[in-house]
């Protein structure tokens, strides 16, 4: 399954990414879901980021947990 967002940039990152999709020989999409991907990947391998992830789901578990009663 995929879902479609839209997102906006301004013309400069825009070009960039129009130039950088030609120049792979890739799709724009390609290009930016690529970019994504890789931006996952580096924030699951970061320590503080995850430390930060476990204080957010700790907090929402709380939240929740409370609107449950």
């Amino acid at each position: 399954m995929t879902k479609n967002f839209t997102v906006r940039l301004p013309d400069d990152v825009a070009r960039d990414a129009e130039a950088l999709a030609r120049v792979e020989g890739k799709s724009v999409n390609e290009t930016v879901r690529s970019a994504l991907v890789e931006a996952v990947e580096r924030r699951r391998a970061d320590p503080e980021f995850k430390k930060r992830l476990r204080r957010i789901i700790d907090e929402d578990r709380e939240l929740l947990e409370r609107l449950a009663r």
